[in-house]
Protein backbone atom coordinates (compact mmCIF):
# COMPACT_ATOMS: atom_id res chain seq x y z
CA UNK A 1 0.00 0.00 0.00
CA UNK A 2 1.33 3.14 -1.17
CA UNK A 3 2.22 6.03 1.65
CA UNK A 4 -0.30 8.89 1.02
CA UNK A 5 1.42 12.08 -1.06
CA UNK A 6 3.93 9.54 -2.60
CA UNK A 7 3.37 9.33 -6.18
CA UNK A 8 4.80 6.56 -8.28
CA UNK A 9 7.62 6.97 -10.20
CA UNK A 10 7.04 5.79 -13.90
CA UNK A 11 9.39 5.70 -17.16
CA UNK A 12 7.84 7.32 -20.07
CA UNK A 13 7.70 5.14 -23.37
CA UNK A 14 8.08 6.96 -26.25
CA UNK A 15 4.96 7.70 -27.80
CA UNK A 16 4.25 5.57 -30.56
CA UNK A 17 4.40 2.16 -28.35
CA UNK A 18 2.07 -0.07 -29.28
CA UNK A 19 -0.33 -1.77 -26.52
CA UNK A 20 1.16 -4.86 -26.64
CA UNK A 21 4.93 -4.56 -27.01
CA UNK A 22 6.29 -7.99 -28.14
CA UNK A 23 7.86 -10.11 -25.14
CA UNK A 24 9.78 -13.07 -26.02
CA UNK A 25 11.10 -15.48 -23.39
CA UNK A 26 14.59 -16.64 -23.90
CA UNK A 27 15.98 -19.64 -23.89
CA UNK A 28 18.90 -20.65 -22.24
CA UNK A 29 21.27 -18.33 -21.75
CA UNK A 30 20.75 -16.73 -24.89
CA UNK A 31 18.87 -13.33 -24.27
CA UNK A 32 16.43 -11.73 -27.20
CA UNK A 33 17.51 -8.63 -28.41
CA UNK A 34 15.40 -5.88 -26.93
CA UNK A 35 13.87 -4.53 -30.37
CA UNK A 36 11.89 -2.36 -28.75
CA UNK A 37 14.72 -0.12 -27.79
CA UNK A 38 15.13 0.63 -31.71
CA UNK A 39 16.11 4.63 -32.75
CA UNK A 40 16.24 5.82 -36.27
CA UNK A 41 19.83 6.52 -36.76
CA UNK A 42 20.81 7.61 -40.36
CA UNK A 43 19.00 7.51 -43.81
CA UNK A 44 21.46 6.79 -46.63
CA UNK A 45 20.50 7.50 -50.84
CA UNK A 46 23.94 6.42 -51.78
CA UNK A 47 26.17 3.60 -50.88
CA UNK A 48 29.12 5.47 -51.08
CA UNK A 49 27.89 7.50 -47.76
CA UNK A 50 26.84 4.35 -45.80
CA UNK A 51 28.31 4.70 -42.10
CA UNK A 52 31.20 2.28 -41.72
CA UNK A 53 31.34 -1.03 -40.70
CA UNK A 54 30.83 -1.64 -37.17
CA UNK A 55 28.11 -3.40 -35.05
CA UNK A 56 26.39 -6.56 -36.78
CA UNK A 57 23.39 -5.30 -39.01
CA UNK A 58 19.78 -7.16 -40.06
CA UNK A 59 17.78 -5.76 -42.83
CA UNK A 60 14.57 -5.93 -43.91
CA UNK A 61 13.63 -6.71 -47.66
CA UNK A 62 10.45 -6.60 -49.77
CA UNK A 63 8.20 -5.91 -52.12
CA UNK A 64 6.27 -3.16 -52.29
CA UNK A 65 2.97 -3.45 -50.22
CA UNK A 66 4.44 -6.90 -48.54
CA UNK A 67 3.96 -5.41 -45.31
CA UNK A 68 7.71 -4.79 -44.63
CA UNK A 69 7.15 -1.66 -42.91
CA UNK A 70 3.97 -3.02 -40.45
CA UNK A 71 6.80 -6.49 -39.67
CA UNK A 72 9.33 -3.98 -38.75
CA UNK A 73 6.67 -1.69 -36.47
CA UNK A 74 5.19 -5.12 -34.92
CA UNK A 75 8.60 -6.74 -34.03
CA UNK A 76 9.57 -3.30 -32.56
CA UNK A 77 6.50 -2.75 -30.72
CA UNK A 78 6.16 0.80 -32.45
CA UNK A 79 3.07 2.22 -34.57
CA UNK A 80 5.59 4.78 -36.65
CA UNK A 81 8.90 3.34 -36.55
CA UNK A 82 8.89 2.55 -40.17
CA UNK A 83 6.98 4.18 -42.54
CA UNK A 84 5.18 2.81 -45.69
CA UNK A 85 5.61 5.31 -48.51
CA UNK A 86 1.45 7.02 -49.84
CA UNK A 87 3.33 5.98 -53.13
CA UNK A 88 4.26 2.53 -53.15
CA UNK A 89 7.66 2.28 -54.41
CA UNK A 90 8.90 6.23 -53.90
CA UNK A 91 11.09 5.75 -50.88
CA UNK A 92 14.45 4.81 -51.98
CA UNK A 93 16.23 5.05 -48.66
CA UNK A 94 18.10 2.93 -46.62
CA UNK A 95 17.06 3.82 -43.30
CA UNK A 96 19.44 2.58 -40.17
CA UNK A 97 17.90 1.89 -36.67
CA UNK A 98 20.02 1.51 -33.81
CA UNK A 99 18.97 -1.07 -30.82
CA UNK A 100 21.30 0.71 -28.26
CA UNK A 101 24.19 0.48 -30.35
CA UNK A 102 24.56 -3.06 -30.13
CA UNK A 103 23.36 -3.60 -33.59
CA UNK A 104 21.41 -1.74 -36.25
CA UNK A 105 17.93 -2.67 -37.97
CA UNK A 106 18.24 -1.57 -41.28
CA UNK A 107 15.07 -0.50 -43.74
CA UNK A 108 15.39 -1.52 -47.52
CA UNK A 109 13.62 0.36 -50.24
CA UNK A 110 10.76 -1.79 -51.03
CA UNK A 111 10.87 -2.81 -54.76
CA UNK A 112 8.51 -4.03 -57.69
CA UNK A 113 5.63 -1.79 -58.01
CA UNK A 114 5.20 -1.01 -61.72
CA UNK A 115 4.31 2.57 -61.45
CA UNK A 116 8.22 2.90 -60.28
CA UNK A 117 10.01 4.79 -63.34
CA UNK A 118 12.80 3.06 -64.83
CA UNK A 119 15.71 4.91 -63.35
CA UNK A 120 13.68 4.35 -59.60
CA UNK A 121 14.01 0.67 -60.29
CA UNK A 122 17.51 1.01 -61.67
CA UNK A 123 19.00 2.84 -58.54
CA UNK A 124 17.16 0.69 -56.40
CA UNK A 125 19.20 -2.11 -57.77
CA UNK A 126 22.21 -0.54 -57.83
CA UNK A 127 21.41 0.85 -53.74
CA UNK A 128 19.89 -2.52 -52.19
CA UNK A 129 21.93 -5.11 -54.26
CA UNK A 130 25.68 -3.35 -53.66
CA UNK A 131 24.50 -3.23 -49.73
CA UNK A 132 23.28 -6.78 -49.83
CA UNK A 133 25.92 -8.25 -51.49
CA UNK A 134 29.01 -6.53 -50.34
CA UNK A 135 27.99 -5.18 -46.60
CA UNK A 136 30.59 -6.37 -44.33
CA UNK A 137 28.31 -5.73 -40.97
CA UNK A 138 25.71 -7.73 -42.84
CA UNK A 139 24.72 -10.53 -40.70
CA UNK A 140 21.51 -11.29 -42.12
CA UNK A 141 18.39 -10.60 -44.49
CA UNK A 142 14.52 -10.54 -43.13
CA UNK A 143 12.83 -11.35 -46.20
CA UNK A 144 9.37 -9.96 -46.88
CA UNK A 145 6.94 -12.21 -49.20
CA UNK A 146 3.45 -11.87 -49.33
CA UNK A 147 1.87 -15.09 -47.95
CA UNK A 148 -0.11 -14.84 -51.22
CA UNK A 149 2.02 -14.72 -53.59
CA UNK A 150 5.50 -15.39 -52.37
CA UNK A 151 8.93 -16.05 -54.52
CA UNK A 152 8.22 -13.85 -57.27
CA UNK A 153 11.03 -13.17 -60.00
CA UNK A 154 12.25 -10.00 -57.71
CA UNK A 155 12.53 -11.91 -54.71
CA UNK A 156 14.31 -14.55 -57.11
CA UNK A 157 16.76 -11.84 -58.32
CA UNK A 158 17.67 -10.55 -54.49
CA UNK A 159 18.45 -14.44 -53.38
CA UNK A 160 20.75 -14.39 -56.45
CA UNK A 161 22.74 -11.05 -55.23
CA UNK A 162 22.88 -13.07 -51.67
CA UNK A 163 23.54 -16.09 -52.98
CA UNK A 164 27.61 -15.27 -53.51
CA UNK A 165 28.37 -14.27 -50.21
CA UNK A 166 25.59 -17.25 -48.54
CA UNK A 167 23.94 -14.64 -46.05
CA UNK A 168 21.45 -16.19 -44.23
CA UNK A 169 18.18 -15.34 -45.09
CA UNK A 170 14.67 -15.69 -43.35
CA UNK A 171 11.70 -15.49 -45.11
CA UNK A 172 8.52 -14.31 -43.48
CA UNK A 173 5.28 -14.95 -45.07
CA UNK A 174 3.26 -11.94 -44.07
CA UNK A 175 -0.02 -10.97 -44.29
CA UNK A 176 -0.80 -15.23 -43.47
CA UNK A 177 -4.06 -14.45 -41.77
CA UNK A 178 -5.41 -13.77 -44.76
CA UNK A 179 -4.69 -17.45 -45.74
CA UNK A 180 -6.87 -20.19 -43.97
CA UNK A 181 -5.10 -22.29 -41.53
CA UNK A 182 -4.69 -25.55 -44.10
CA UNK A 183 -3.63 -22.62 -47.47
CA UNK A 184 -0.98 -21.07 -45.03
CA UNK A 185 0.32 -24.68 -43.81
CA UNK A 186 0.28 -25.27 -47.83
CA UNK A 187 2.60 -22.32 -48.72
CA UNK A 188 5.00 -22.31 -46.05
CA UNK A 189 6.07 -25.85 -47.20
CA UNK A 190 6.09 -24.93 -50.90
CA UNK A 191 7.54 -21.58 -50.18
CA UNK A 192 10.04 -23.24 -48.19
CA UNK A 193 10.73 -26.49 -50.71
CA UNK A 194 11.34 -23.51 -53.27
CA UNK A 195 13.96 -21.86 -51.15
CA UNK A 196 15.72 -24.56 -50.78
CA UNK A 197 16.76 -24.61 -54.49
CA UNK A 198 17.62 -21.29 -54.37
CA UNK A 199 19.25 -20.11 -51.41
CA UNK A 200 20.33 -23.18 -49.35
CA UNK A 201 21.24 -20.75 -46.21
CA UNK A 202 17.47 -19.95 -45.69
CA UNK A 203 14.74 -20.53 -43.56
CA UNK A 204 10.76 -19.19 -43.64
CA UNK A 205 8.15 -18.68 -41.52
CA UNK A 206 4.22 -17.54 -41.20
CA UNK A 207 3.89 -13.86 -40.19
CA UNK A 208 0.94 -11.76 -39.12
CA UNK A 209 1.04 -8.14 -37.97
CA UNK A 210 -2.63 -7.62 -37.90
CA UNK A 211 -3.00 -10.90 -35.79
CA UNK A 212 0.55 -10.57 -34.34
CA UNK A 213 1.42 -13.85 -34.77
CA UNK A 214 5.34 -15.03 -35.39
CA UNK A 215 7.04 -12.44 -33.35
CA UNK A 216 8.63 -14.57 -31.17
CA UNK A 217 10.17 -17.09 -34.13
CA UNK A 218 10.96 -14.07 -35.95
CA UNK A 219 12.83 -12.10 -33.11
CA UNK A 220 14.88 -15.35 -32.19
CA UNK A 221 16.26 -15.63 -35.20
CA UNK A 222 17.50 -12.06 -35.70
CA UNK A 223 19.01 -12.74 -31.69
CA UNK A 224 20.74 -15.64 -33.58
CA UNK A 225 22.55 -14.06 -36.39
CA UNK A 226 23.50 -10.78 -34.33
CA UNK A 227 24.75 -12.88 -30.96
CA UNK A 228 26.50 -14.93 -33.77
CA UNK A 229 27.86 -12.07 -36.04
CA UNK A 230 29.60 -10.97 -32.58
CA UNK A 231 30.64 -14.32 -31.83
CA UNK A 232 33.08 -14.16 -34.86
CA UNK A 233 36.63 -14.90 -34.93
CA UNK A 234 38.23 -11.99 -37.20
CA UNK A 235 40.51 -12.92 -39.78
CA UNK A 236 43.92 -12.83 -38.98
CA UNK A 237 45.59 -9.71 -39.41
CA UNK A 238 42.76 -7.58 -38.17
Amino acid sequence: MKEKGVKEKRTRKPDDFTVGTPRVASSGSSKALNLASAAFAISVHDTELLPAPGAPEVAFAGRSNAGKSSAINTLTGRRRLAFASKTPGRTQLINFFTLDGAAYLVDLPGYGYAGVPLEVRKHWEVLVGRYVAERESLAGVVLMMDARHPLTPLDHELLAWLAPSNRPVHVLLTKSDKLSKQAAQRTLQQTRSGLSKLHGNSTVQLFSSLKREGLSEATAKITEWVRDAKNKTPPKGE
